[in-house]
């Protein structure tokens, strides 16, 4: 009998504990009710980790490149006292830009050697991993999230970064590294201004000085896009373009193997590359070669290896053609997308969607910052200005058939027809009518899945397309649903992406770049330029914050206890 009652105790202690195990679980809803707090408090200790100050030697590595060290000041810029001793303690050579190559597109840019840093005054927020700068279009989303956190000492920071990069630079460049004074990013700087203006408000601390000057730089940074070679032809649009040749310096060295492997799709494929791959015989040099010569067979690229056509081995090499498109596409932030031909080869070729929706959105901002400034009649010219773009998103970009915006070709004169999340930009910029937003609307399942929304309808192997979730264009398109009426639907899709992230952050302990929208993971399997999940993530956590904000508070409790949204 003691026997039995101590083997019954026993039971009971071990049945005691193994369900104490589950209910301790990170799967489990008993604790689920702390899913929320712990993301919270993870997101706002990596703003910290992904901070990053010119005092700090950690701050200068490039994970991209393997260059020494380098920062390059502005053209000009007495050495700062904060940089008077990076030699001694971090190794780095300081050094000013020549005149030459100071500026965003000048010609002397692509000679700056070694490449380096580009000074910026105040502490910033990198995305993490790999992309350990300041980035153009990122900040916007890390910045929401800064504001939500209540960290508005780092977001004015930010902000005054990017009016500094105007000013000294000529633009927003796509980060502060020397090899993107080439290329811009998709314009989100009158945004940034407008929410970091309402949070100083809302602090007490609006400081009209400091507006002036930011509207002064907006409107420069404005007129980046206004003027050849952004200029999509003659339809009144903008384009993304690139001012640099040839390969871009990243991808030579992080995306290992990615330029071969465009070489060997478009040889594979004579029906598209035209004019992006260049050809020769054995032993003869191939013309108009851009970069490295390959020396590849059809097959590469098929995977048929019985076919005919692997005997037909060839030197080629990507054109300047090919490398035009590929670095227009790195400015327009969805690289790789196949949204502009494939590997994004054509992109300085479109009126896209996504720019020219946020570049009426910043005219838009402009009138109304002007007049809050005080000055009626540069309002007057802002509406006017964004009216006109307006009319010709309306003209070359909407379709009316498929009750949808897209890209337009300026060079061949036709619509693309690739339906891609951008679709659902307008709403976000407000330039929809509501019989478009309707239209757009019933398109919201083709894109939908069980994550959220999916780049776009075409799985080609590309991060920015088909099964790819990510924050940014989830955070636009919820917004921009919501602003015309669409709540419900915008609070679906909000649930379905943060409980998404919400799950894999129980699994992982950390949140990432992109996620498969199609399989709720943030397991990925890109196979069309570079090929990690970067760990950090700064928009990622941004959106985050700001899609919860406005999910309705049901909806919050259902998520922090893991239910499911219907």
């Amino acid at each position: 009998m003691l026997r039995a009652g101590f083997a019954k105790r026993l039971t009971l202690a071990l049945l005691g504990a193994l369900l104490a195990a589950v209910a301790a679980s990170p799967q489990s809803p008993a604790n689920s009710d702390r899913a929320l707090p712990s993301i919270r408090t993870y997101i706002s200790e990596t703003w910290n980790k992904l901070s990053r100050s010119l005092n700090d030697c950690a701050t200068y590595a490039d994970p991209k490149l393997t260059a020494a060290p380098q920062l390059y000041l502005p053209y000009g810029m007495p050495v700062p006292e904060s940089a008077r001793t990076l030699e001694t303690r971090c190794g780095v050579r300081v050094a000013n830009l020549l005149e030459s190559a100071s500026r965003i597109g000048q010609p002397g840019v692509s000679s700056i050697q070694p490449p380096g840093l580009l000074y910026l005054e105040h502490p910033y927020v990198v995305p993490g991993g790999r992309f350990n700068e300041m980035y153009g279009w990122d900040s916007y989303f890390i910045l929401l999230g800064l504001l939500r956190d209540h960290r508005l000492d780092l977001a004015q920071s930010m902000v005054d970064n990017f009016l500094f990069e105007v000013e000294h630079y000529g633009a927003i460049l796509n980060a502060n590294r020397t090899y993107y004074l080439t290329r811009s990013q998709p314009p989100f700087l009158t945004s940034m201004i407008r929410a970091l203006y309402a949070a100083q408000g809302a602090a007490g601390h609006k400081d009209p000085a400091w507006l002036a000057k930011a509207y002064a730089l907006a409107v420069k940074d404005h007129d980046f896009w206004m003027v050849p070679p952004h200029l999509a032809g003659s339809t009144g649009l903008s384009r993304y373009y690139d001012f640099g040749e040839g390969p871009a310096p990243e991808s030579v060295q992080d995306e290992t193997g990615h330029y071969r492997d465009v070489a060997a799709y478009f040889l594979a494929r004579p029906s598209v590359n035209a004019g992006l791959i260049a050809l020769a015989p054995p032993g003869e040099t191939v013309p108009s070669a851009a970069g490295k010569t390959y020396s590849l067979e059809a097959c590469d690229s098929s995977l048929q290896s019985a076919s005919a056509r692997c005997a037909a081995a060839a030197l080629l090499a990507l054109t300047p053609a090919f490398y035009k498109g590929d670095r227009s596409m790195r400015e327009s932030g969805f690289d790789i997308s196949f949204r502009f031909g494939p590997y994004g080869s054509r992109t300085q070729h479109f009126a896209p969607v996504c720019l020219n929706s946020l570049l009426y959105k910043s005219e838009k901002d402009l009138e109304s910052l002007s007049a809050m400034l005080g000055h009626p009649a540069e309002s007057a010219k802002w509406k006017r200005i964004a009216a006109q773009r307006k009319a010709n998103i309306q003209k070359y970009l909407w379709d009316s058939q498929r009750g949808m915006f897209f890209d337009y070709d300026f060079e061949k004169q036709k619509r693309s027809g690739y339906e891609y999340v951008t679709t659902f930009y307008p709403l976000w910029a407000g330039l929809a009518t509501p019989q478009q937003a309707q239209a757009l609307a019933k398109h919201i399942r083709d894109f939908e899945r069980p994550g959220g929304l999916a780049m776009s309808l075409y799985q080609t192997g590309a991060q920015w397309d088909l099964p790819y979730a990510w924050a940014p264009n989830q955070l636009l398109a919820d917004q921009g649903l919501r602003a015309y009426g669409f709540a419900a639907d915008a609070d679906r899709l909000s649930y379905e992406f943060l409980s998404m992230v919400l799950e894999n952050f129980r699994r992982d302990g950390f949140l990432v770049e992109k996620y498969s929208a199609v399989t709720r993971s943030s397991g990925t399997q890109v196979t069309a330029g570079y090929r990690m999940n970067v760990v950090g993530f700064g928009w990622t956590n941004g959106v985050f914050l700001e899609l919860l904000s406005q999910l309705p508070p049901d909806l919050v409790r259902r998520l922090d206890h893991g239910e499911s949204a219907q």
